[in-house]
């Protein structure tokens, strides 16, 4: 897994530093829009073929207490990094909360599978790297398609390593298990998203660029947890 992330990183970042969309719908922000609109479809592919029949299969046919323990579990393990990242942004109290969120979970929630600490009123947070650079002032540049990870930015997509090497699964062992673990997080994630996906699917015109513009929101939004300024794209925003 981890050969596969630096692979997959090395070669974004050569489509990164070499290409620019020459098509003509390319609008300001997204200088790589003929580009990540063939990378749209191609993720959409995969999904529609592939990762939605499953999360759909697993959402219809597992018990829905094992599909609660399941995200419970991942959820419990993403806090870490949440943790970490929380720290990181000078968000001590909200460190501490995280902290309290997992040592809870862990020791009275059978190892994160029950959420005891958000039935104790421990509020859960959303954190991750990129947002982290967001907060210490780097702008998040154009936005970028990534093969099977979906929307990003240059910002989110070079923090991405540090997400990947700061989630505790990712040293899991045996490696058979953390890959196995990986597949059924990926699934369970998905399976949440499945009635989200759909309305948006019915009510969007232009797929692309309802996800395009939702992403964007919703990112500068996390990193001004809700109160982000007027987004001005200029000419320092979208220089890769």
């Amino acid at each position: 897994m981890k050969k596969t992330a630096k692979a997959f990183l090395f070669a974004t970042a050569i489509l990164l530093s070499g290409c620019a969309s020459t098509n003509g719908n390319t609008t300001a922000g997204d200088p790589f829009e003929g580009y990540n609109r063939a990378m749209f479809e191609f993720n959409d592919t995969v999904d529609r073929v592939a990762l939605k029949p499953v999360a759909t299969a697993y959402r219809d046919h597992l018990p829905s207490f094992v599909q609660t323990g399941v995200n419970n579990f991942f959820s419990n393990i993403g806090d870490v990094w949440i943790m970490v990242n929380n720290f990181l942004q000078g968000k001590a109290e909200n460190g501490l909360n995280d902290f309290m969120r997992v040592a809870v979970n862990t020791t009275l929630g059978f190892g994160g599978l029950l959420d005891i600490a958000s039935e104790a009123g421990i509020t859960k947070h959303n954190e991750d790297f990129g947002q982290t650079l967001g907060k210490w002032g780097v702008k998040p540049g154009p936005y970028i398609v990534l093969p099977f990870f979906g929307g990003s930015t240059l910002r989110d997509t070079a923090a991405l390593p540090a997400d990947i090497y700061g989630d505790p699964w990712t040293y899991v062992t045996p490696v058979s298990v953390r890959n196995t673990g990986a597949v059924v997080r990926v699934v369970d994630y998905r399976a949440t998203l499945l009635n989200a996906s759909n309305l948006m699917e019915d009510a969007a015109l232009d797929r692309y660029t309802f996800f395009r513009d939702g992403y964007l929101q919703r990112r500068q939004s996390l990193v001004y947890d809700g109160a982000p300024p007027p987004t001005n794209y200029d000419e320092d925003d979208i220089q890769p």
